[in-house]
């Protein structure tokens, strides 16, 4: 097996070091743009949206993934998990629920640059 991977220019090493920088559970911040959204009727989980939760939308990570999200202006954090899809505005990557973004910043600011965290 090792004489196949060297001939190929590859060690059990970088191998275990892709799969731990492909894993779901490795942690990457993504730097972007958060809104807030008031939503209403379902969710694309198929939960009822709900503005006073700590939920929020995301374009691509799964249904129930919990991050964290931090005003890069004024260092405020909350932690959200997801049950929607969105945005679809781009430069945005997260639309967080009223309550969730009041946590960070007043809803007035409506958009906000932020860092995101999976936890």
């Amino acid at each position: 097996m090792a004489k196949i991977l060297a001939a190929a220019g590859l060690t059990l090493a970088s191998i275990a070091a892709s799969a731990v920088l492909m894993s779901p559970t490795a942690v990457a911040a993504e730097t972007c743009k958060a809104s807030y959204y008031t939503g209403g009727g379902t969710t694309a989980s198929g939960e009822r949206f709900d503005p006073n939760k700590l939920t929020a939308a995301h374009k691509t990570l799964p249904f129930g993934t919990k991050v964290k999200v931090k005003n890069r202006s004024n260092g405020k954090t909350v932690t959200v998990r997801i049950n929607d899809r969105g945005p679809f505005i781009t430069g945005r990557c997260i639309d967080l629920t009223p309550k969730a973004f009041k946590t960070i910043a007043p809803l007035s600011q409506g958009v906000v640059g932020v860092t995101v965290t999976r936890i």
